[in-house]
């Protein structure tokens, strides 16, 4: 493996949606690590994979949607612990739950979770789990059939597993995600998760007591009957990734489709809402 990479350093407006659309189309490409930064994101492909043509259909960077623009480097020697280290805040939710990477210390915390991020995190990323872990923290989910729709790292679906929830279906439309949620619940030596790639299509004929999905308004606002045709009668939804202005149209959502406001946290103006069937 070459330890020569050419690095994309893109900077988006708008920055949020840019980003997440770039990096699932760059996923397509050699492009094999992706950083946050303060205007966009930097992706990372092996030089022998590289070649001048790599863009050329990128679709985002035709779109008259978002203003992109870019540069490249030729970097040696990436350490992607490195990277990663600089990039991945460990997550200290009241002192009872713990997310860190293998290079942060272990924590008293009652639950101690350990994942390997092969990308950096979007915008927001840490408060809206932050949040949701706030949620998990105070119910009892033990025997609820779970849904972390969007998982990510499966960050979510493994804390519910550690909290008695099974079985567990995590689901992610984006190829990397998938892959390491596979790896993060073997990591924490989960047995009741099932990780799915895809999206809502997955979910017809599926039913669950509790569905957590931790996405982006526009994601959220266009699956919601998806998620709530899968609820149970007295299940639980629980919702995140976007910010405090967004809170009327979620809840609009849900109230209309038969769901009942239950509890709204908030964090650095991103928000997260609990809704019950």
């Amino acid at each position: 493996m070459s330890n020569i990479y050419i690095g994309y350093h893109f900077t988006i407006e708008p920055k949020e949606l840019g980003s997440e659309i770039l990096i699932a189309e760059l996923g397509e490409k050699a492009f094999e690590s992706f950083t946050e930064t303060a205007n966009g994101v930097s992706a990372f492909v092996q030089k022998d994979l590289w070649d001048e043509m790599i863009l050329n259909d990128i679709q985002i960077l035709q779109s008259e949607e978002f203003t992109i623009d870019y540069i490249f480097e030729e970097i040696e020697q990436v350490n992607w612990n490195e990277e990663w280290e600089k990039n991945f805040e460990a997550i200290n939710v009241d002192g009872n739950c713990h997310v860190r990477a293998p290079f942060h210390p272990k924590t008293n915390a009652e639950y101690d979770i350990v994942i390997e991020p092969k990308m950096s995190f979007g915008t927001g990323h840490h408060e809206t789990t932050h949040m949701m872990i706030q949620h998990l923290l105070e119910m009892d989910v033990a025997g609820m059939k779970t849904l972390d729709m969007g998982c990510g790292t499966a960050i979510l679906a493994i804390l519910a597993e550690m909290k008695g929830a099974l079985p567990i279906d995590a689901i992610d439309i984006d190829n990397w995600c998938y892959l390491n949620s596979i790896e993060n619940a073997e990591r924490n030596k989960c047995t009741h998760i099932s990780v799915y790639e895809g999206d809502a299509a997955l979910l017809q004929g599926k039913k669950y007591d509790l569905i957590i999905a931790n996405i982006n308004r526009n994601i959220l606002l266009n699956d919601m009957q998806s998620y709530v045709d899968c609820l149970n009668t007295n299940g639980t939804l629980l919702l995140s990734g976007f910010y405090q202005e967004d809170i009327p149209f979620i809840d609009t959502s849900c109230t209309e489709k038969g769901l009942t406001f239950v509890k709204k946290l908030e964090r650095n103006n991103w928000s997260s809402l609990k809704f019950v069937n």
